[in-house]
């Protein structure tokens, strides 16, 4: 039977009446940890990764706080990975901030990653997200979503071949970019935009939203087929480089000092050396990881590139990627809004092409 617990007004409700969270963890002292930060707005109930499974009512959202550098581990959540599916949200607390820990999660079905020490205020915003309402029944809940889940697990995979030198799913994540392009083409920019931000942080958030960002924007320019599956490509792959970038860096709030701020300028050229010898890699692909970074004036890296030099896809993908950067959520920030940004474009005269930049006004703003 399931607890009282007293409502507003004297009046007694019961446990079920409120949205219900499962919590799994990997000791006890995380479960008790967790279970306590949620108990008073929802009704959880807790399990141990290395006990017998014992979900039998599908939850609203799961939490899983757990060393996902044990193998152990990892099988017991795979172990659960049918029933976890239907959960609306899937949420992974991540004490080691690396590449590996965060791909591991999103490879396992993560719909978000929070990275550190567990942040009370944080964890309850993600479960609370009026978008997604956490008294939601089982037969109105939205289904998972397939383009974003797609999307969030190839990149992540792509990080995690970079991070331990393993081969390269080239066909997925090309599979995955087709996948946002649909959606895209289906329900528009600003449903993407809204729904990668509430369910992603950091780089892989920024890749996704690189990705919807260049689709939209190659689809207003009324690019061939042929050339919008480049595009999209492209941006899937542009930042692998980062792969081999601590999280530390990539995440840091507040300005990056000098020797910082060189490491993040290495990633155009590591992603290339990376993709260059891959099947199925074509030169366009390449030369856009490369040089996503390049100004037509020559002020970008790492080749300092100038006018002719840079091609209209990179061109493209560069005002794709500044434009996502600018209006991407991070938690210590508050998210740019996008004619704000739209505006900073306009701004970086001799550095972006005029021409494209007046074409993407209606991308940035009314798409």
């Amino acid at each position: 039977m399931p607890r009282p617990v007293q409502g507003r007004g004297g009046r007694q409700e019961t446990e079920a009446a409120r949205a219900f969270v499962h919590v799994l963890a990997d000791s006890s002292d995380k479960l008790s940890s967790v279970c306590s930060i949620l108990e008073r707005n929802f009704a959880v109930a807790g399990e141990r990764l290395d006990a017998q499974a014992k979900l039998s009512q599908v939850p609203f959202a799961v939490v899983i706080r757990a060393d996902l550098r044990d193998v152990n581990n990892i099988a017991a959540i795979k172990k659960r990975a049918a029933k976890l599916a239907k959960a609306q949200k899937r949420i992974f607390l991540v004490e080691y901030s690396s590449h590996v820990s965060v791909s591991q999660a999103y490879a396992l079905g993560a719909t978000l990653v929070l990275p550190g020490t567990v942040d009370r205020i944080k964890l309850l915003a993600a479960l609370t997200d009026p978008a997604a309402p956490a008294a939601a029944s089982s037969s109105t809940r939205p289904q998972p979503d397939n383009a974003v889940e797609t999307a969030a697990t190839a990149i992540a995979s792509m990080f995690t071949a970079v991070t331990l030198g393993e081969p390269l799913d080239v066909d997925g994540t090309k599979e995955a970019g087709r996948k946002i392009a649909d959606r895209i083409g289906e329900h528009g920019l600003s449903e993407w935009l809204t729904t990668v931000r509430r369910h992603h942080e950091g780089t892989y958030q920024h890749c996704l939203l690189v990705t919807g960002v260049a689709i939209d924007f190659g689809l207003s320019l009324g690019v061939r087929r042929t050339d919008l599956e480049r595009l999209y490509s492209a941006a899937m792959f542009h930042d692998i480089g980062k792969a081999q970038i601590p999280l530390a860096i990539l995440d840091k709030p507040g300005r990056l000092d000098a020797n910082e701020r060189a490491m993040i300028e290495t990633h155009p050229a590591a992603g290339y050396a990376f993709l260059k010898d891959r099947e199925k890699i074509s030169p366009e692909i390449l030369d856009a990881v490369r040089h996503h970074h390049e100004y037509l004036d020559g002020s970008g890296y790492p080749d300092g590139l100038c006018g002719e030099s840079i091609n209209d896809i990179v061109r493209i993908l560069t005002i794709s990627d500044i434009f996502a950067a600018l209006i991407e959520h991070r938690h210590y920030k508050p998210t740019m809004p996008r004619r704000e940004a739209y505006n900073i474009l306009c701004g970086m005269t001799g550095k972006l092409e005029k021409a494209l930049v007046i074409a993407f006004k209606q991308v940035a703003l009314t798409r």
